[in-house]
């Protein structure tokens, strides 16, 4: 993957990260996966 994390301005989604965004969502981790699982689904599909 990429250099670094993507908070700390590198290009590689970790679950820290998911954990920041899931928090400043105010989402759970589950529900912040599968909001960005749904979303690259649909993404993929076009």
């Amino acid at each position: 993957m990429g250099k670094g994390k993507i908070s700390e301005g590198g290009s590689s989604l970790t679950e820290e990260d998911i954990k920041k965004l899931a928090k400043a969502w105010g989402m759970s981790v589950e529900e912040a996966k599968r909001n960005m699982y749904d979303l690259l689904k649909s993404e993929l599909g076009k």
